[in-house]
């Protein structure tokens, strides 16, 4: 066997892409070298187009068959996989894709879904294998530099690889997920209360089945360090990754346009750019928006609940049709799953027709999750000497308290791009007036059947309220990962 992962520099050329996610893959790749090197046969890097360099690998060695997971990727890799399975059938060379977590490929129905699922990811984790050796020179793991990239600044980014993704399930397991399900929420305290190995996920360090397999056993053990409702919480959201993913495997337009095609021309005609740029650098004039932008520039992550405020604050407020936003969002994820990541977009714009579209408002987010503004100091400096009752909505200040504060607006720090209320009601009035007249009850019928959820929905009244959270680490960056 010889194990090759291929750096394809034309991928590391596309819009949903950066120098951040191929930093931690380049650190996941550099574990998997070691691993593979301990059981008997280092991997194998090569560099460029994939079917120039499995065409050198037959015309030097020899191939017998052709192993690989399932991808469920952008369209490029699905483009790629086309001219590899094309290749292979020309040579005469079996391809074996194996199932990857819980996504079905080939999936008609979602019924029975959730029972697949469960069959591939409720067994342990198979062995390491035993490697024979083969004389083939290794190849060096490129940089972003050698991959034509350009660079990406990006100081607080949580590192790749398989130590640090073990290193983040195990720390999770021993206590830092007490309190998850309270503690996501805020990006204050979501920094150590969320599992933080989703970038070992995305890059394949860790897979699905050995972290379903942790949490099982940790919550079959008995009363532990981390309370069974976290642990139960965690698992639904695994379930949720390939729910997600499973989107994108069964409909890999949704990539490039509506998942419900009756909101066809529902905003593609009014995009603003200075709005957009506004949105991007972290720059609209609503604290809690623009520190929670500037905090995933610089750290390659931020919790969901704020991920999903980014995009209903850049599809409503702003009215920004969702494909370049998603775009910018995806090259600051460093744990970017396109799979997760498109169909998540698509929700939060409204635009599936299935799901009940959430307008976020910002200054209510910002009040709930950073009732002090410690948030919002740490990422807008310049809102440091900004006092409590206007840290949220600095606008309202007179021009004496700017002055004192040191954060006068237009000049410190900009005015809102616009009223927030209003741009919600107006949002709200376009959207509804639109539905009336475009969205048709079969396509969304179609929808549902296509990508819905079967999971049973819990009766009002027997949801029981959660105690509250253990004390919040103080410390915006810990060292945990």
């Amino acid at each position: 066997m010889l194990p090759l992962y291929i750096a394809e520099p034309a991928y590391w050329q596309l819009p949903d892409t950066s120098g951040r996610q191929w930093q931690a893959t380049e650190e996941a790749l550099r574990d998997l070298r070691d691993d593979l090197a301990r059981c008997g046969q280092p991997l194998v890097v090569r560099q460029g187009d994939a079917l120039a360099v499995l065409e050198d690998i037959r015309l030097r060695h020899g191939i017998a068959a052709l192993w690989s997971h399932e991808e469920t990727g952008n369209d490029w890799t699905f483009q790629r996989d086309r001219r590899v399975a094309a290749w292979a059938k020309s040579h005469g060379i079996g391809w074996h894709q194996e199932p990857c977590g819980g996504v079905q490929r080939g999936l008609r129905r979602r019924e029975g879904w959730a029972r697949e699922w469960e069959r591939r990811l409720s067994p342990a984790p198979l062995a390491e294998p035993a490697l024979a050796p083969l004389a083939v020179e290794p190849g060096q793991i490129p940089d972003s530099q050698a991959l034509g990239m350009a660079h990406d600044d990006c100081p607080g980014r949580q590192h790749g690889g398989r130590r640090r993704g073990q290193r983040a399930l195990a720390t999770f397991l021993a206590g830092r997920g007490a309190g998850y399900m309270r503690g996501m929420s805020s990006p204050l305290s979501a920094q150590t209360r969320c599992s933080r190995f989703s970038v070992a996920l995305a890059t394949g360090a860790l897979s699905l089945r050995e972290v379903v397999h942790a949490v099982r056993t940790q919550g079959e053990a008995g009363p532990g360090p981390v309370p069974l409702r976290d642990l139960v919480s965690l698992e639904k959201r695994l379930h949720w990754h390939c729910h997600f993913i499973q989107k994108l495997e069964s409909e890999p337009e949704i990539e490039f346009r509506n998942v419900h095609r009756g909101f066809d021309g529902l905003r593609e005609d009014d995009f603003r750019r200075d709005w957009f740029d506004a949105w991007a650098g972290g720059e609209t004039g609503w604290p809690f928006v623009d520190a929670c932008l500037r905090s995933l520039r610089a750290t390659g992550w931020i919790n969901f609940r704020m991920r999903a405020m980014l995009v209903s604050v850049a599809s409503y407020q702003l009215w920004l049709h969702w494909p370049e936003p998603a775009h910018h969002l995806a090259r600051l994820f460093t744990d970017y799953e396109p799979g997760i990541h498109y169909p998540q977009v698509q929700m939060q714009a409204g635009v599936t027709g299935i799901n009940i579209p959430r307008m976020y408002n910002p200054i209510k987010q910002s009040q709930d999750q950073d009732p002090r503004g410690e948030f919002i100091r740490h990422w807008l400096p310049e809102l440091a000497g900004v006092p409590d009752d206007w840290i949220h909505t600095p606008w309202l200040m007179g021009g004496a308290h700017q002055r004192s504060a040191g954060a006068v607006i237009g000049r410190d720090y900009p005015a809102p791009v616009r009223d927030h209320e209003q741009a919600a009601r107006e949002a709200r009035a376009r959207l509804t007036a639109w539905k009336r007249q475009h969205v048709e009850r079969e396509e969304s019928r179609r929808v549902f059947e296509k990508h819905g959820s079967r999971a049973r929905q819990r009766k009002r009244g027997n949801r029981r309220k959660p105690e509250p959270a253990p004390p919040v680490p103080t410390a915006l960056q810990p060292d945990l990962f």
